[in-house]
């Protein structure tokens, strides 16, 4: 047999086992292959639902609700970029050392969050850094427009926006909504690419119809700040009634607190 024959017959055989192989991946073993596909790419993703607004009797806003994006990471698969967490705490605003250590901490986990409540500005930068096993999650955040006027009336949630005082806490079960799941397919990063399916949809809170009168409310909130400077007091309450139908106009306490800022959440106030 000359080196030319050789050659081809060589060859042939090489092209025979690829042809082969390709039956065996293609046809006989997909199933398998597809499964094991849909096991590392298809997430099952939470699709968040936000409260019911809280209005006065008139409409206006006493509590809303507005998204922001929580940053969380699955430490396994962000561990072969290890190396770049120094340059996501930055990114995040946080300690390097910090993260470092929560991260290696973690390594047996697939959930871990790593900042939470980010304006969709802010994770995007997170994003934009391309680091595997670095997901974001969309949340929401209540705001309230009247801020400290009608903050002991109002309340406030927690993070995870479940009601802790005032009528978030009392309203809680009407207020609050019911998170909806999805299916997603990821690439190689961790990030959703495609909506495969809807598992669950979200059902978002009822609002809730107070008989506050927002603009009552301010007056009566402007005269006990007025009263308790002049007579230098340390505490006072105003309760303002409709006499025929006993409701509740407006509802006012000093010392009193803004909602919207976490670090004022004391007893006292």
């Amino acid at each position: 047999m000359d080196r030319a024959t050789s050659r081809l017959v060589f060859f042939s055989l090489i092209a025979a086992a690829l042809a082969a192989r390709a039956v065996h991946l293609q046809v006989l073993n997909k199933e398998f292959l597809n499964q094991q596909a849909d096991t590392r790419h298809l997430r099952r993703e939470r699709i968040s639902a936000h409260r019911g607004t809280i209005t006065d009797r008139n409409g206006e806003p006493l509590a809303i609700s507005t998204p922001v994006d929580s940053v969380w990471a699955n430490p396994k698969e962000l561990a072969p970029a290890v190396d770049e967490v120094p340059r996501l705490a930055r990114t995040l605003g946080l300690d390097p050392q910090l993260l470092m250590r929560r991260i290696t901490r973690s390594m047996d986990k697939e959930f871990l969050y790593l900042k939470r409540h980010l304006s969709p500005e802010q994770a995007a930068e997170v994003l934009a850094l391309e680091l595997p096993g670095i997901n974001v999650q969309r949340e929401y955040r209540r705001y309230y427009p009247a801020s400290e006027v009608a903050g002991h009336v109002v309340g406030f949630t927690n993070i995870d926006d479940e009601g802790q005082e005032g009528l978030e806490l009392a309203f809680n079960h009407w207020l609050a909504g019911e998170s909806g799941a999805k299916r997603v397919l990821k690439d190689r990063l961790g990030r959703s690419i495609e909506n495969v399916a809807s598992i669950r949809p979200p059902h978002h809170g009822k609002d809730l119809r107070t008989s506050i009168d927002l603009r009552l409310q301010y007056l009566a909130y402007r005269t006990l700040k007025s009263a308790i400077r002049q007579h230098n007091a340390r505490s006072g309450s105003i309760v303002v009634l409709d006499v025929h139908t006993g409701e509740v106009l407006a509802m006012v306490n000093q010392p009193t607190y803004n909602p919207n800022d976490r670090s004022q959440f004391a007893a006292e106030r």
